[in-house]
């Protein structure tokens, strides 16, 4: 049996999708059954949402709500059934105030698929763009 593995390669490729705002090319490496931490929510580790689909809407809901959101200087490493994906992340919403902060994702991966990401992020206030 052949082992799958998910490289920086493959993490560098799945922010350039978020960029591109291209949900089938970002769930590309999600398996069926993850989990996505938000970075904001009531709960200690964010907003807990699980499955594909779910996780699907909870990103485009996102660029719905930042038409110009992007992942900038974003950085990858893999090591064994872990990963972490660095960058600075910028958008601005409909009313005009925008977030520039830079964070991480800690990624879970199990036969080659995403199946955790935990998204933290520095909290730094929106501004007036």
């Amino acid at each position: 049996m052949t082992e799958t593995r998910l490289t920086p390669a493959d993490l560098a490729a799945t922010f350039d999708a978020f960029n591109r705002h291209d949900i089938d090319a970002v769930m590309a490496h999600f398996a069926d059954d993850c989990v996505f931490y938000t970075v904001a929510g009531a709960e200690a580790h964010g907003t807990k949402i699980e499955g594909r689909e779910a996780i699907a809407r909870a990103f485009e809901a996102v660029w719905q709500a930042m038409p110009d959101a992007h992942w900038a200087h974003h950085s990858h490493f893999v090591a064994g059934d872990r990963a972490v994906s660095e960058w600075t992340f910028s958008g601005t919403d409909k009313d005009g105030m925008r977030t520039e902060a830079e964070g991480a994702d800690l990624f879970t991966i199990r036969d080659g698929k995403l199946v955790v990401k935990q998204a933290l992020r520095k909290n730094r206030p929106p501004f007036k763009a």
